[in-house]
């Protein structure tokens, strides 16, 4: 029997029927298991974790069958309370499944800590320049002491306690000049 013989005959039209026949079957098993297992007409919507505590945070997603996920701390936020929540993805009202994860990015406890470099020598303006752009206050009341350069920087001071170069102190402190007055010895 040649091939076009056999593509002309019953027995192959018969199992194009049945091949067809169980495809559908097959599809059809396959949708109705998928809607079963998928959950698909489940809805949660996500509550606003804004604010909360991880401990708040991770009592309301228990309630409501979610899990969650701390990716990360961010910069500290200091309108946020400390070690809460500040981002979450997804978002406060989208609709997920049961266990799906929630990710939470909290706020830390303080700002970090910066290290201090030395500008011992510099002029104030630099001095000033440079320690804005690290994160660092720059406090108005400055200390003169006798040097013959005059805004010239000698010392850097936070609370009253001199501070010597790399030491490190949190992002946003004040830190007070000690300036040269310009009058020799």
């Amino acid at each position: 029997m040649s091939i076009v013989q056999f593509l002309k005959s019953k027995s192959f039209f018969k199992q194009i029927v049945f091949a067809v026949i169980g495809l559908v079957v097959i599809v059809f098993l396959l949708k109705f298991w998928l809607n079963i297992t998928t959950n698909h007409d489940q809805k949660i919507q996500v509550p606003d974790l804004n604010k909360l505590t991880i401990t708040e945070a991770e009592k309301t997603l228990k309630d409501l069958d979610l899990d969650f996920k701390v990716i990360d701390s961010a910069s500290y936020n200091p309108i946020y309370p400390k070690r809460s929540v500040i981002e979450q993805s997804p978002e406060a009202g989208d609709f997920v499944k049961e266990k799906r994860k929630i990710y939470l990015t909290l706020n830390p406890s303080k700002y970090r800590d910066i290290t201090v470099n030395d500008l011992n020598g510099r002029t104030k303006r630099q001095a000033i320049s440079e320690l804005r752009a690290i994160g660092f206050i720059v406090g108005t009341n400055y200390t003169y002491v006798k040097d013959i350069g005059k805004d010239v920087v000698r010392g850097l001071r936070h609370k009253g306690k001199k501070i010597n170069p790399n030491d490190k102190l949190p992002k946003n402190a004040i830190i007070e000049l000690v300036l040269g007055d310009g009058k020799r010895n």
